[in-house]
């Protein structure tokens, strides 16, 4: 095992005798392989995309081996599985799955997948004599594969970026997984993820290259979050300004956890009228600010706080819990018979809810156990302010220019990212305490959580935590920082009364932090630590070109962001 992809590893290095995460030595070795055969399915979906526009019957040929058909039959889209793509890349985000049946299927579909095409390419006479190793190896072959594992790479800077374009990707296609399930998808970002995975490969590209393309992945990655935002507003609407419960109700109820949207759609249908109750945790707390979920009067509000409070707080929640996406914390005996996940969550011993064909899930037996539990214990009561998405922050735009010219605020401060278990992340209530009464925080993702429970109060009407949501909402922040430099006629989005202070764990972050780089933000404070991926030589490049650096103490970083 050598896994170093999250914030958590391992005295700053590697894990290497098993996950910070959980995950065991078996599931790191799988979810290497299961990344290098998506690798070579990669480069055989870019072989179909060059020959198709040769050959229009291979599309239809495609079409159907993919789907099963035998029939010559077909729609005119969706001749490579960009779904699967997704789904398989998401699993291996941090905290997501913990099964090694669930990663052994997923490579032997990536394997069967990759064969159809192939076979389809042969037929139409396509050469496949110079794919990559990753795109003929065997699934019984790849525990014996070499270059399966990270340190194959030997130039430690070439790894470094290698990996960080893999992490990039992983974020990429969590978020454009959400955006698909709910009918948004993109043909080129579809083919970004494919060509990026294959320069991986490619022993002939430059430390320059891989930057470029290291970059490229943000601007791709802004482009997705993008259409994320695009799928969720269309489908819900624009999340409104809203004061969200944190205290619990008398009825029995189920926690609903993760990030996707659907997910929790389907489950307020399908509770409407039960007498059960439903409560947002983590990154699901957004949710509540949508118009569509507000008419909903069983959606009670949120309850506990961010994803690693998972052991104390299910416990205490005593109805059941649905995992929608990543975050998940290996569950304790005590309540692991309460825990269901979805999609791609996972882990041995859970109960798993499949979606059907239809593309509908159903949460009955879920419904069914609420209803012959206990209510929650209450952990906390009050409300805390949610809902401020682009839109919603720019509805009021004229408003905050005027704050800013008037002196009644000073400095925008986002505090974005991830939380953590680590005591060092308290740094981030400190700073958020310290800072003057005129700067305001600008926050999405479950960051938020160190500090969005404290009395910082408004400026103005104006409250000094502005919550866009969830961790690809970051891309709202974005929005709201060019539209303010346009209001005060500024080209470049540095010269904004706007610093970043940001909280990294997992990839998802790594794809946001890509984000803001691509589109020229530099003078980012990143921390509590600096990823290990990363190597001196290419943290050097970023130093340079965008002048990111550590986070410190909180004296020093006040001083250095305000």
């Amino acid at each position: 095992m050598f896994c170093y992809q999250c914030e958590e590893t391992a005295k700053g290095e590697a894990c290497t005798k098993g996950g910070a995460c959980g995950k065991s030595n078996e599931v790191a070795d799988l979810q290497d392989q299961l990344i290098y055969m998506l690798k070579g399915l990669a480069a055989v979906n870019q072989k179909a995309r060059d020959t198709v526009p040769e050959n229009p019957g291979l599309k239809t040929r495609l079409i159907n081996a993919l789907k099963g058909n035998e029939q010559e039959e077909g729609e005119p889209e969706d001749y490579i599985d960009s779904r699967f793509m997704e789904e398989a890349l998401f699993s291996t985000v941090t905290n997501v799955n913990f099964s090694a049946t669930d990663f052994k299927k997923w490579i032997q579909d990536a394997y069967d997948k990759r064969e159809q095409i192939k076979s389809e390419l042969q037929a139409h006479g396509v050469d496949l004599s110079e794919l990559p190793q990753a795109a003929t190896v065997n699934p019984d072959e790849l525990g014996n594969t070499d270059s399966v594992s990270i340190l194959a790479t030997e130039n430690e800077d070439i790894r470094s970026l290698r990996e960080l374009l893999v992490y990039g990707l992983k974020g990429m296609a969590a978020y454009a997984y959400h955006a698909r399930v709910l009918g948004h998808k993109d043909k080129d970002i579809e083919a970004f993820v494919d060509r990026a995975l294959v320069a991986t490969l490619d022993d002939s590209l430059s430390v320059d290259d891989l930057t470029g393309l290291v970059l490229e992945c943000g601007s791709f990655g802004v482009k997705t979050m993008a259409m994320l935002d695009e799928a969720n507003t269309a489908t819900y609407g624009h999340p409104e300004p809203t004061e969200i419960n944190i205290g619990t109700g008398s009825n029995p109820g189920i926690l609903i956890s993760g990030h996707d949207l659907k997910d929790m759609d389907q489950l307020l249908k399908q509770t409407e009228g039960s007498g059960v109750d439903v409560y947002t945790h983590g990154e699901m707390l957004p949710a509540n600010a949508y118009p569509e979920f507000k008419k909903y009067e069983h959606l009670v509000g949120n309850y506990g706080g961010s994803w690693w409070h998972q052991k104390t707080e299910f416990e205490k929640f005593n109805g059941p819990v649905l995992m929608t996406t990543n975050c998940l914390v290996p569950p304790k005996d005590s309540y692991s018979d309460r825990i269901f996940t979805t999609a791609m969550v996972g882990s041995e011993g859970l109960k798993h809810i499949e979606e059907k064909e239809d593309g509908t899930k159903d949460f009955s037996e879920i419904i069914e156990m609420a209803k012959q539990s206990r209510p929650p214990e209450q952990l906390e009561n009050g409300a805390i302010p949610a809902g401020f998405a682009h839109n919603a922050a720019l509805s009021v735009a004229d408003k905050i220019v005027d704050a800013v010219k008037a002196g009644q605020i000073s400095r925008f401060i986002v505090m974005a990212g991830c939380d953590g278990r680590q005591h060092d992340r308290e740094y981030y209530t400190e700073f958020a305490k310290q800072l003057p009464q005129d700067a305001v925080i600008l926050t999405a993702g479950c960051a938020k959580y160190r500090y969005n429970k404290l009395d910082l109060g408004d400026i103005g009407g104006i409250p000094r935590v502005l919550d866009a949501g969830q961790c690809n909402d970051s891309y709202s922040l974005v929005v709201i920082a060019q539209k303010l430099a346009e209001a005060f006629e500024l080209d470049d989005i540095n010269d904004l009364p706007v610093s970043y202070n940001i909280a990294w764990y997992e990839q998802k972050a790594v794809l946001v932090l890509l984000a803001l780089l691509s589109l020229g933000v530099k003078n980012i404070v990143l921390g509590p630590r600096l990823p290990a991926f990363v190597s001196p030589n290419v943290l050097n490049v970023l130093v340079e070109n965008f002048n990111i650096s550590k986070n410190t103490t909180v004296e020093n970083d006040l001083g250095r962001l305000l």
